[in-house]
């Protein structure tokens, strides 16, 4: 059974390998993802991963994820700069903030299924010193909410609730829940412990 990404995420791609699952086709799906008046970052994430996995438009099964980070009904998307990084960075310190990602996956007669995780997740407030050689790292470059939990962004991150994948970009659980359902067949043979 044919499996394509529609993510050009490394990270997703990593994930997957955790699990045995390589896919056969990556093909990064074009989509405009503006938040649309008023959504809310549940619904926003569901919402793209559905349209992603819609705008690839190959045989077999399409799996598609987009993750959020939300403060309250604000999404923090990948910020556009450094100063947008640090703005972030800013807002989530010192406080609880929420990561869901959409997850969906297009089978070859073109059922979705399709689910959001959510994950809380505690950020320290950064120190000037701190946040200035965060930036300078270039690690916020192309991660939601301008962190990544696998990365040097794990020191600034003393409590999550949930699913750590979820946070890294692709919540394992649900994703192998959703490919043993449409019946791709899973091996966990031949991974390292």
């Amino acid at each position: 059974m044919r499996l394509t990404l529609a993510s050009a995420s490394p990270r997703r791609r990593e994930l997957l390998a955790q699990i045995g699952v390589t896919p056969d086709a990556i093909m990064p799906a074009d989509i405009d993802e503006t938040p649309q008046r008023g959504e809310q970052p549940r619904p926003y994430a569901l919402r793209l991963a559905r349209e992603k996995a819609a705008a690839v438009d190959v045989p077999g099964l399409v799996l598609a994820a987009d993750t959020v980070v939300s403060v309250g009904r604000r999404i923090l998307g990948k910020p556009t700069d450094a100063d947008e990084a640090a703005r972030f960075l800013t807002l989530l310190g010192g406080r609880r903030h929420r990561v869901m990602t959409g997850i969906a996956l297009r089978r070859a007669d073109g059922f979705v299924s399709a689910k959001t995780v959510e994950t809380s997740v505690k950020f320290k407030r950064l120190s000037a010193a701190e946040l200035n050689a965060y930036i300078d790292s270039g690690e916020w470059q192309g991660k939601a909410g301008g962190y990544a939990i696998q990365g040097i962004g794990a020191a600034f991150v003393p409590w999550i609730s949930g699913s750590y994948t979820n946070v890294v970009g692709l919540p394992l659980t649900e994703v192998a829940g959703l490919l043993n359902a449409a019946g791709y067949p899973l091996s966990y043979q031949g991974i390292a412990a």
